[in-house]
């Protein structure tokens, strides 16, 4: 086809990669150290490509994928503990959650239909992000958790309390977040957090599926809609404190550990 336009680019962190089909975008976070955790490098790297997004109105379509085990464990406690350690004002810890959230705000507000296609487990912070996508298709030996309350955390990230609820319904992400019971994949699609299940070998099928009519479609149209689309979910989120997630995150941290 003389209209096919692939590429494939790396930035040199590998954080990310990149492919573009035609008006398709394939992101596939890659995690550096392989522990499937999203830190900071991912943050910037996924930050970076959406920003410039604004610039590349071809891109119709963004499919944010893992080349990892797990589609994400979460984000990088480890981060976060020597964010503390070196700046005990709780300053780089706040910066670090604020990058996720301009994130997930990036995601949300990018012109391209997003698709988020899961497989593995799904966890806190990876939960979040997928959440902020259009559509999402997931394996169906997918696992889904919210670990935070107990690793003694807050659920802050990205302001995905908000979002999770409007996705999913208040009784039901109550229960997941105070119990951080982990739930299948099935679970996922009855709660609306997956729109298609598939077996792992015909994901990439599945996500075809929307791709395909969505570069059909006209790209003014669909902008708008996903645009009312948003506005009309945040219209629920009356009282949106998502950017106080980084504050909160940062008291909880900084409190002194009982021995």
């Amino acid at each position: 086809m003389n209209d096919l336009i692939l590429t494939r680019t790396a930035p040199p962190h590998r954080a990310i990669e990149v492919e573009q089909e035609g008006p398709v975008l394939h992101v596939r976070l890659n995690p550096e150290r392989g522990d499937d955790v999203l830190d900071v490098t991912g943050l910037d790297a996924l930050i970076a490509l959406l920003d410039g997004l604004h610039e590349r109105p071809e891109v119709r379509v963004l499919v944010l994928s893992s080349l990892g085990e797990d589609f994400c464990l979460g984000a990088d406690r480890n981060e976060y503990q020597e964010a503390l350690a070196a700046d005990p004002t709780g300053g780089a810890l706040r910066r670090i959650a604020d990058k996720a959230h301009r994130l997930c705000q990036a995601l949300e507000g990018t012109h391209a239909i997003t698709v988020a296609r899961l497989h593995g487990r799904v966890v806190g912070a990876g939960l979040a992000l997928a959440s902020y996508c259009d559509l999402r298709a997931g394996a169906d030996t997918c696992r889904f958790r919210m670990p935070e309350v107990g690793v003694g955390l807050p659920p802050a990230w990205g302001g995905a309390m908000g979002r999770l609820i409007a996705e999913a319904g208040a009784a039901r992400i109550r229960e997941y977040m105070l119990t951080c019971e982990v739930f299948d994949a099935a679970t996922a699609h009855r709660l609306g957090l997956l729109h298609k299940v598939a077996p792992l070998d015909q994901l990439d099928h599945a996500v075809a599926g929307w791709t395909r009519p969505l570069v059909r479609r006209s790209p003014e149209a669909l902008v708008l809609t996903k645009r009312m689309l948003n506005g009309y979910a945040r219209a629920d989120r009356t009282a949106d404190v998502s950017l106080l997630d980084s504050h909160l995150l940062t008291a909880q941290l900084n409190q002194p550990r009982s021995s």
